[in-house]
């Protein structure tokens, strides 16, 4: 094993499934876990985020959305995520 490089320890079944999804995916579960890590934003990430399309839509709109309106947003976005399989929604 390289210096980088490091191992986690997962239940046989989680192992398994990985290994199906991998299969599934055409790569392997190193690059599946890896993938995993590299595209999914923490909650900061998430947050930062949500800052900038705030400012953005107060740079468009001249002022940005209420609360309320966030949450209405975030309903829908909700709600369209549970209606398409295999995508999931942001917190």
């Amino acid at each position: 094993m390289a210096a980088d490089e490091t191992s986690i320890k997962v239940s046989a079944a989680a192992r398994d499934r990985l290994a199906r999804l991998a299969a599934e995916h055409g790569t392997t579960i190193r690059s599946l876990v890896e993938e995993l890590a590299q595209n999914t934003p923490t909650q900061a990430e998430y947050a930062e985020r949500a800052e900038l399309a705030r400012a953005e839509l107060a740079s468009a709109l001249g002022s940005a959305p209420s609360p309320e309106a966030e949450g209405r947003a975030r309903a829908l976005l909700e709600r369209l995520g549970a209606a398409s399989p295999g995508t999931r929604a942001a917190a």
